[in-house]
């Protein structure tokens, strides 16, 4: 199998930040009077904060998935809408900073997601192209930016989302980072055609 770029979106697909992001919140909330967020509620409104690693972790398997890839030559890359710096710093206290060619985070290239040309950047500055690319996202911003590039994107379904990543159509949808390997390799085999992005 080529060789693809991978392209990972960070909170809620990468690392369970939920914990962190939403002790900041309730610290917030409490500074102002106001009523505490229950936990279950506010992490499906999760989208970016600058908290680091308090109690934020890898989701399970991400570390032994990303070893796998490295070996099997992939190129890895973090594409979020979290700060630059605030991203390296979170996967570099979690240890997983080295296996990733670029981070790049928001004002890395002065635009955000969904802008596509973020994503099209990042791959990029990894020495990847877009031909062989591939997002792993767990939301609907994520998503409209692959469909908007014309990238195929590989959803993960615990992430921070109001509504069934389903609804959204990612070209293919996993569970666990165990299923992952495998995603990458239908989707190499049997491209998405653009037409079909909708």
């Amino acid at each position: 199998m080529t060789p693809a770029t991978l392209v990972f979106d960070l909170d809620g697909t990468l690392v369970d930040t939920a914990p962190d992001l939403i002790d900041t919140l309730n610290v917030v909330f409490e500074r102002e009077g106001l009523s505490q967020v229950p936990y279950d509620e506010a992490r499906a409104l999760i989208g970016g904060s600058a908290h680091i690693a308090d109690r934020s972790r890898p989701f399970p398997g991400v570390e032994s998935m990303l070893m796998q890839l490295a070996a099997e030559k992939h190129c890895l890359a973090v594409c979020t809408n979290k700060l630059e710096k605030l991203s390296l710093k979170l996967l570099e206290t979690l240890g997983l900073a080295r296996h990733f060619a670029v981070i790049c985070g928001q004002d890395t290239f002065g635009v955000q997601k969904p802008d596509p040309m973020m994503l099209r950047k990042t791959i990029d500055a990894a020495g990847g192209q877009a031909s062989d690319a591939i997002m792993i996202g767990d939301s609907e911003t994520d998503v409209r930016t692959a469909r908007a590039a014309g990238i195929p994107i590989i959803a993960v379904d615990f992430g921070y989302t109001m509504r069934p990543i389903a609804e959204f159509g990612p070209d293919r949808i996993i569970s666990r980072f165990t299923d992952l390997p495998a995603a990458i390799t239908e989707l190499v085999l049997s491209p998405v055609l653009p037409a079909q992005h909708g």
